[in-house]
């Protein structure tokens, strides 16, 4: 049997390159051999390939059957890497470049979530540009959070409590994207589900996080390592089954594809749960909920990796049935 190239990519323009490198190590080693020739693609962080890019020409690229994006976040997540694998024509794991690009841009999909029906966190956005000339004040009470648009693994993120914290945070988010979200906090409980594409698309069993700190921000991520996971939640029957359906929903709302992770708030004073956003490229690294999510509800680590090529083989066949030109 011959075996499939599998170009691993990682690295990247944002600021989850480590993170990114960690995934892929994970990835790489989790991959069969018996089946899987692994290919490495590296991007630096001022965005140089090696060994060499992948080119954009149909064909030009004979090396590579299929690829493994796991570049998170910035230039990766956001649908710029997906443009490039379509010019190139080339086989690639997880959503497509309209899914990846709405489902990168926070404001993007509490929009389409909000139109679908599904329920979302009292919001608003703001141009960073607003900020020199506009003392805001948020239309619902503190505490607040402040979000980057388009950013991931809780990166520029930040709380506040009053106004001198909110403008604080503002400022902060401006680092990182043109477009900032602010939300009204939630007190109460933070979940995870993993969703698996096909036909139709399929749910795991969520978990809950357990930060160690007021919020489960990048340092208690990446750095400290000292969140508590309960996998699986402890929620009713019922509460399960409703997070995996508003996992599957929300998915489907961002025309996402083959993979991604939505996190949910629980409010504890009514008990309600809120989509707060969708992962396309959740981490694969070894304390990633994503692929933890799946071993729990029988697929293991490697098995999904190969449910995830397959997904992206498929994808790439029906396109090819598709007709570009007349």
């Amino acid at each position: 049997m011959n075996k499939v190239n599998v170009a691993v990519l990682y690295g990247g323009r944002s600021g989850e390159h480590e993170i990114s490198i960690r995934s892929a190590e994970s990835v790489k080693r989790a991959l069969d051999r018996q089946r899987y020739v692994v290919v490495d693609l590296f991007v630096t962080k001022d965005g140089k390939w090696q060994p060499s890019p992948i080119l954009p020409e149909p064909g030009s690229n004979p090396g590579i059957d299929v690829v493994f994006p796991v570049l998170h976040g910035t230039f990766g997540e956001d649908g710029t890497v997906q443009g490039l694998l379509e010019l190139a024509d080339l086989p690639y794991v997880g959503a497509g470049v309209l899914g990846s690009a709405v489902s990168m841009d926070k404001a993007v999909t509490k929009r389409l979530c909000k139109e679908a029906g599904l329920p979302v966190v009292e919001h608003v956005v703001m141009d960073s540009a607003r900020l020199a000339s506009d003392r805001f004040s948020p239309p619902f009470p503190f505490p607040v959070f402040i979000k980057p648009a388009n950013l991931g693994s809780s990166v520029g993120i930040s709380k506040a409590v009053d106004s001198g914290g909110l403008h604080a945070g503002l400022k902060f988010a401006a680092k990182y994207d043109n477009r900032i979200v602010i939300e009204r906090g939630i007190i109460g409980r933070e979940f995870e589900c993993s969703v698996l594409g096909g036909a139709p698309p399929r749910a795991a069993a969520p978990c809950e996080i357990l930060p160690s700190r007021e919020f489960y921000d990048y340092e208690d991520k990446y750095i400290l390592e000292s969140a508590k996971i309960e996998l699986p939640a402890k929620l009713t029957p019922e509460q399960t089954q409703e997070m995996q359906r508003l996992a599957i929903a929300c998915f489907e709302a961002v025309h996402c594809e083959g993979m991604g992770r939505v996190d949910f708030l629980m409010e504890t004073r009514t008990g309600k749960l809120y989509i707060n956003e969708i992962n396309t490229i959740p981490g694969f690294t070894s304390i990633s909920m994503y692929p933890k999510m799946w071993e729990y509800s029988g697929i293991p680590y490697s098995e999904l990796l190969d449910a995830l090529i397959t997904l992206a083989f498929e994808r790439h066949s029906a396109k090819r049935q598709l007709q570009y030109v007349r």
